[in-house]
């Protein structure tokens, strides 16, 4: 399973420019939709089109591997 680092990418962004980030400035920066990004942020394993990983890659400055992490499905605890 993909596990995005949104919600840790945006607290780092808030940090270091001392502000408030929102889902729809970053909507607004990267053209993606606020439901993709919502899905992103709150499905765990949301399939997403390497497109808008790229964007918010140039959104907040980073390597892929800082965006997605990688969790071998054994891993994941099931509900």
């Amino acid at each position: 399973m993909l596990r995005y680092k949104l919600k840790e990418l945006t607290a780092e962004k808030e940090f270091r420019e001392r502000r408030r980030v929102t889902i729809q400035e970053i909507a607004e920066a990267t053209g993606i939709t606020r439901n993709t990004l919502s899905k992103m942020l709150n499905q765990p394993g949301a399939s997403v089109r390497s497109e808008n990983l790229d964007r918010l890659c140039g959104f907040f400055n980073c390597r892929i591997e800082e965006l997605v992490e990688y969790i071998p499905d054994d891993a994941v605890p099931t509900p």
